[in-house]
This record gives C-alpha cells, structure tokens and sequence, in this order.
C-alpha cells in the first residue's frame, strides 16, 4: 500500500543523497518509515473492524428466530 508520506519520503531522500545533504536524507527516510508504520496501524485497525463485524454479525444470527 503507498501512501504520500511513504512517496514524499522516498522523494526527498532521493533530494538528501543526490544534493549530499545528510539531514534532507534523513529526513526523507524518517517520512518514509512513518509512512510503513502508519500502512501497518492502517491494516491492523481494518483487520480489527473485520473481526468485531464477524463476532456480532455470527452473534446477532444466533439471535434471530429460525423461519
């Protein structure tokens, strides 16, 4: 999964390394691992949410009357 953080990150590492800028490279790096880690939070809450509508979707059946 991209995202823009990951994309401007990799972005201006690319601008630190060509120019020789240490701090713009590692600046572009941190943005990009912020970027991962944010897909990761993104993809654990939606596993999550998949999961809870599971349990009360299978919970509310049990519920209903057969017909």
């Amino acid at each position: 999964m991209t995202n823009k953080d990951r994309v401007e990150g990799k972005i201006t590492e690319t601008k630190g390394k060509v120019t020789g800028d240490d701090s713009e490279e590692l600046k572009g790096k941190t943005q990009n691992e912020y970027g991962k880690v944010k897909d990761k939070v993104e993809d654990f809450s939606d596993d999550v949410s998949r999961k809870v509508n599971h349990f009360f979707d299978k919970h509310d059946d049990k519920d209903k009357p057969n017909r």
